[in-house]
Formats: structure tokens, sequence, C-alpha cells
């Protein structure tokens, strides 16, 4: 009787010390830097990103973001504060980008900075990856130049590539009148940073992109997806990430 009231006893304590233990030892989120310029500025992608992990993905995303417009990762090397978050050690990935770098130079340009910053990333256990944007609408017949440029360079980098820019033109196929570019032609709309969002979580979790009607309404951003809007959005996400592997 004795030894059947120490079991008890024991097999209480190891129930309550396992549910304290998977109480305080939860998932640990996920931290990510993004360095880039407008393109990742515009609509607070982070955020979206961010809110789509904690809605969908059960993820917390924790990030910070370093991105003034019209810089290149030359820049972000020059100026040292990327470069700086990178040797704390405390992120689990970067997230790069800079402009559509669709001619020769600029091909040049991205890959020798993107190699340092992996490079340096790596040096502190840290992701590097590189987000495809796309041109201006006037040079849209560029954009295939920048989907490989960024391919090459992510290549070169031994880095993970999150293509979004081949995802807007694998929705475009889908629909060619999908209102991704925002007012100037350049930077997304809402809903460009939404498609560009499913791509970046997907390559961030190893996850397939999200297919569910989505609604965001937040200072600077209210975007509502459809069910169908979803599905195409996802399918050419999807696409994307498939072929750039």
């Amino acid at each position: 009787m004795r030894s059947r009231t120490l079991l008890f006893v024991l097999s209480v304590l190891l129930a309550v010390g396992g549910a304290q233990a998977n109480g305080s030892n939860g998932p640990e989120p996920l931290r990510v830097l993004f360095v880039g310029n407008s393109l990742t500025a515009t609509n607070d992608l982070p955020a979206v990103v961010a809110t789509l992990a904690k809605t969908f993905s059960h993820t917390e995303l924790r990030y910070r973001t370093i991105a003034p417009g019209g810089v290149n990762l030359e820049d972000h090397w020059v100026a040292g504060t990327a470069g700086a978050e990178l040797d704390t050690g405390d992120w689990d990935a970067v997230v790069m980008q800079q402009g559509p770098s669709s001619l020769p130079e600029s091909q040049v340009d991205l890959r020798k900075w993107a190699i340092r910053f992996a490079e340096r990333a790596r040096a502190h256990h840290v992701r590097p990856a590189l987000l495809t944007v796309w041109p201006e609408t006037e040079r849209s017949y560029a954009l295939p130049a920048v989907i490989r440029s960024y391919r090459d360079a992510a290549r070169a980098a031994h880095a993970e590539l999150y293509p979004a820019g081949r995802a807007w033109q694998a929705a475009w196929r889908r629909n060619p009148r999908l209102p991704l570019y925002g007012a100037d032609g350049f930077h997304p709309s809402q809903l460009g940073t939404y498609l560009t969002a499913l791509v970046v979580l997907a390559g961030l979790t190893h996850e397939p992109p999200i297919n569910r009607p989505f609604r965001i309404n937040r200072p600077g951003l209210r975007l509502s997806v459809s069910a169908a809007r979803a599905k195409l959005l996802r399918d050419a996400a999807a696409e994307a990430l498939k072929v750039s592997r």
C-alpha cells in the first residue's frame, strides 16, 4: 500500500512538472532582420508577414526593419547598421533586397554584397535570404532578368531565395489585371505586399503558402482577400517557390 501511494505521488509530481515545463518552454519566436529599401518598407511588409505568421502559422515573429529609401546592399554595408545587428547574433534569419538589379553591372553588385552579407550572417548562425523584387511598370519586360539576377546571387551566396518577383509573374499569368503595383508603378500595392508576404512567410517557416481568406485592418493597411483571390495568390506563391528550389 505504501509503495502504491509513493508511486501515485511520484506520478503526480511528474505530471505537474511536465505541465510547468510545457508552459514555460513554448515555441521560441522567430527573429527576423529585414534589410532593404522602400520596397520592403512600403505597407510595412515585415508587419504583414508577422500578422500572417501569428494568424495562420501560430508563430510569433519578432523583427527589425532597416530599410531607408533608395539604398542598395553596398550602402547598407558601408552604413554599418545592418552589419552591427547581424554581429549581435540576436537573429534567426535576415531577409535582404535592393533594387531590381537587372542590368549587368547591378547583377555583379548584388552578387558581391549578397555574398558578403551572407557570410557575415552565417558567422553568427543567421540564415541569409534574398527577396526577389520587380522592375518598374515601364520596364516590366525586365522582370525575367530581375528574377535571374536574384536567383544567381542567392546561389552564389548560398542563401535562401524568397522569389516574390516570380510570384508576381505567376499571379499575372493567372490574372493580368491584378493590381500588384501601387500608384507610382514601382512600389507594391497592398495586394502586392500581401503576395510578397505569402512568399516570405513560406520561406521563413518552410511551410506551404497560406490559402485562406484574410482581412487586415490597421493604420496604413486595410486589405481584404477573398477566398478565390487567396487561392490564386497561394497558387502563384507555391509555383514560384517550387520553381526556385
